[in-house]
């Protein structure tokens, strides 16, 4: 249930961060704020929640297949920070704002693409696989990216903080869940049932602390912004299901390739963004809006696609 209406979920959890002052009185306990220290935490035991639920069999087969998976990679990676930049650049975003957008297009993709591709009767091996890839390569990948397209926002001793950051917080943890899941099968057991459940609540929170910081920077929110980030969301659609048709893809990849691309780990951009621009409040903003934005569609494009065949298997 909590998979299924996660967009629901996003939006009444967010909704209550921005309205807690109101709701309890300006001088409680803000529970969002006072969790901030912990936000490396709940990103790291998010990933480690991914690296357990990442299938030995999908490995391996995704290893078997690996050009598919690097040139997907590079679909992604390449068309998502240029359509950041190009709707950023041309719709003429205030710097916060456009600074955030900018983390949208460069932070890997969505741990939730890989169940909305089950849902779209994609490739789900081949999604995992581009996940995972995405996710080890951000440490080099995603400050390059953001270097590409920030310019003079972004300095050299940032993006070294960015990599190390991406590294420790999402590589580590990834590699760590999935190798302690495979070598002890009873803690695996355990913890497998909970991981899903524990990640999709740790996303909620995160989102709802940007949210809570960002409180303030939410009046700035113009519609400007709102179309920005409809078109990098659905050009990132577009790119991915058309860019697994210039490579040569059935349609179970395509469409994995499709929500892989349009879907962002926003959550991971937005904590990215407080990290290396703690005076832009509003950078988190286009993060938050991405997050909800990104697991709408995709669940509305999953369920069109679920009334139409794939003439081929939906597993590598």
């Amino acid at each position: 249930m909590l998979q299924r209406w996660l967009h629901l979920w996003l939006f009444l959890t967010s909704l209550l961060a921005f309205l807690w002052p109101r709701l309890v009185g300006a001088g409680a306990v803000d529970p969002f704020l006072a969790s901030v220290p912990w936000l490396t935490w709940l990103i790291s035991g998010t990933m480690f929640c991914v690296g357990c639920l990442l299938p030995k069999d999908e490995v391996i087969q995704v290893g078997r297949r690996w050009p598919t998976v690097l040139t997907g990679t590079c679909v992604q990676y390449g068309s998502m920070p240029l359509l950041a930049w190009l709707a950023g650049t041309l719709l003429q975003l205030p710097q916060d704002q456009f600074i955030g957008l900018m983390m949208v297009g460069c932070v890997p993709g969505a741990m939730a693409s890989n169940v909305i591709t089950m849902t779209a009767k994609g490739n789900v091996s081949y999604s995992v696989g581009l996940t995972t890839l995405a996710t080890i390569v951000c440490p080099v990948v995603t400050p390059l990216a953001l270097y590409l397209t920030l310019g003079k926002f972004a300095s050299a001793e940032m993006l070294m903080k960015a990599s190390l950051s991406l590294f420790r917080e999402v590589v580590i943890p990834v590699i760590l869940g999935f190798a302690i899941c495979q070598k002890w099968q009873r803690f695996s057991d355990v913890v497998r049932s909970p991981a899903t459940i524990l990640a999709n609540l740790a996303i909620l929170w995160i989102i709802a602390v940007v949210v809570a910081r960002a409180r303030a920077e939410f009046s700035s929110l113009t519609v400007t912004l709102m179309i920005a980030l409809l078109l990098v969301n659905t050009l990132g659609y577009a790119a991915g299901y058309f860019g697994g048709g210039v490579l040569g893809l059935d349609e179970g990849m395509r469409r994995a390739l499709m929500i892989e691309v349009g879907m962002q780990n926003a959550g991971l951009g937005a904590k990215i963004a407080g990290d290396l621009f703690p005076d832009a409040k509003g950078a988190g903003i286009p993060c938050v809006l991405f997050a909800f934005l990104c697991v709408f569609t995709a669940t509305l494009l999953a369920r069109w696609f679920s009334g139409r065949s794939v003439n081929v298997p939906a597993v590598m």
